[in-house]
């Protein structure tokens, strides 16, 4: 009888997988190596790839593949695998943030072969290496100077500096295009070409940032613009603290927005130009650090 059951067991899973793989339209199916150790991991990283008719994940404890399925008109490899690494699990492509991987459990907290050891800004991950030819402890560090002719975050950076002097002149329709090509900006950037310090603060604020320049595409209200891009600053200044700017940024206060509780943005320039009540309090503010090339 208990080798019955098992036969069932086995039959219902069988059966429950080709119903979820029938309900993914374009499928698209891929093996990559995700780092992980025990059963705990593989829910975690099944449950952060998953997606409901999009994805599926199906990882592998003693082998550390990870198989996606997924539709590929409606996602790819990179979203999936973002996804893991946000749970706090390392692949070959996207390293999870440290203080994520820092919470997983103890029994969950891999050995991260794939983790730069740098000690110094110049030593950055390069994880568009020859997996097959290297060992990847020796293929996690390169130097920055091989990356630093395509500054990948240099187009998010103008982007929102564009935003910002819409809100300025007061302008929803120019704010909300200006944050349209925001957002194409941040969807461009290519993760694998940012630095230690960068890839680790890109991979804690690239969600609330993506959707919060979104947010700004979409409102019709200046108002609303303005609420949204206090947060977006919050995120753009962790971002400008470990990249390299080719001018000095400064990181500018305004004393009245909310009600008194203030609210923050970057700007190139020193002399305060307000965005959260443009022409109305322009120069209300002051200027509360500013952040110097590296």
């Amino acid at each position: 009888m208990k080798s019955i059951s098992k036969i069932l067991m086995v039959i219902t899973v069988l059966l429950s997988t080709i119903n979820i793989f029938a309900q993914i339209k374009n499928s698209k199916t891929e093996t990559v190596k995700v780092y992980g150790n025990c059963e705990m991991c593989k829910a975690n990283i099944e449950k952060a790839g998953n997606l409901k008719n999009v994805s599926t994940v199906e990882w592998n404890k003693d082998t550390k593949m990870a198989t996606l399925s997924y539709d590929s008109k409606k996602t790819n490899q990179d979203e999936i695998l973002k996804r893991i690494a946000l749970a706090g699990y390392d692949s070959e492509k996207f390293l999870a943030p440290d203080d994520v991987y820092s919470k997983l459990s103890g029994c969950c907290q891999y050995n991260r072969e794939l983790k730069p050891v740098a000690t110094n800004k110049d030593a950055v991950m390069n994880m568009k290496a020859e997996h097959a030819n290297h060992d990847p402890k020796e293929m996690a560090v390169t130097n920055t100077a091989t990356i630093q002719n395509v500054p990948q975050l240099k187009s998010v950076f103008d982007n929102y500096f564009s935003v910002k002097d819409a809100l300025v002149k007061t302008d929803p329709a120019i704010s909300s295009i200006k944050a349209a090509e925001l957002l194409k900006a941040i969807k461009a950037v290519e993760m694998t070409k940012l630095s230690t310090e960068e890839h680790s603060v890109w991979m804690k604020v690239m969600k609330d940032l993506t959707a919060n320049a979104e947010k700004i595409s979409t409102a019709k209200d200046v108002s609303k613009q303005r609420e949204t891009f206090a947060l977006l600053s919050k995120n753009m200044y962790e971002l400008t603290k470990v990249s390299k700017q080719e001018t000095p940024v400064y990181y500018q206060h305004c004393p009245m927005y909310n009600n008194g509780k203030g609210a923050n943005w970057l700007s190139k320039e020193d002399v305060i130009k307000n965005p959260y009540y443009g022409s109305k309090m322009l120069t209300c503010g002051s200027v509360q650090e500013t952040i110097g090339n590296k």
